[in-house]
């Protein structure tokens, strides 16, 4: 207490400043801190926002990893069109603004290098299943586009930016 009573009376002799700090904290290796992380805190807000609107951008990896799962999933169109609507929903757009196809594809794949085949079930294609050469792969592929309606508006950025992207992604064969 007694501490707390001395530096409001030095505040009277104006060797104190009315926050309780000396006139020179700014000239201080703490001060000199202070005032960086200041100057640098409006930069990370912005980069965490960033980051935000770049996750909130992924919706349309959702119905991939729907078809994804298994070989009944992977061709699920209804399902996978459904998942990728519902994240686009639960990250706050409006679904009438999107557009989901998905497509089944297979192939053989040989050391990294996917042949196609022109179909993957054998009443249209009797080799549909096997592969001379490598194991057969069925890949799910989902094209989603749409208005995207961001939390804040950026300068130089469009207001309801239209995106679309494809995700691809390997069905697990079990």
């Amino acid at each position: 207490m007694k501490g707390i009573v001395k530096a409001r009376t030095s505040l009277a002799a104006g060797r104190w400043s009315r926050f309780g700090h000396h006139p020179w904290i700014l000239q201080t290796p703490s001060g000199q801190s202070l005032l960086e992380v200041a100057l640098l805190t409006p930069m990370l807000l912005a980069l965490l926002l960033g980051a935000i609107e770049l996750g909130r951008y992924a919706y349309m990896r959702a119905g991939a990893a729907y078809g994804a799962q298994n070989l009944g999933l992977s061709v699920d169109i209804p399902g996978i069109q459904t998942a990728a609507n519902n994240d686009f929903q639960n990250n706050g757009q409006n679904i009438s603004k999107l557009s989901v196809n998905a497509s089944t594809v297979c192939g053989c794949d040989s050391n990294g290098t996917v042949t196609l085949s022109s179909s993957c079930t054998t009443a249209t294609d009797s080799t549909a299943g096997t592969c001379n050469s490598g194991h057969w792969v069925v890949m799910v592929s989902v094209t989603a586009s749409g208005t995207f309606n961001p939390l804040f508006n950026y300068p130089g950025i469009p207001k309801l930016p239209t995106v679309s992207n494809t995700a691809t992604l390997r069905v697990a064969q079990k």
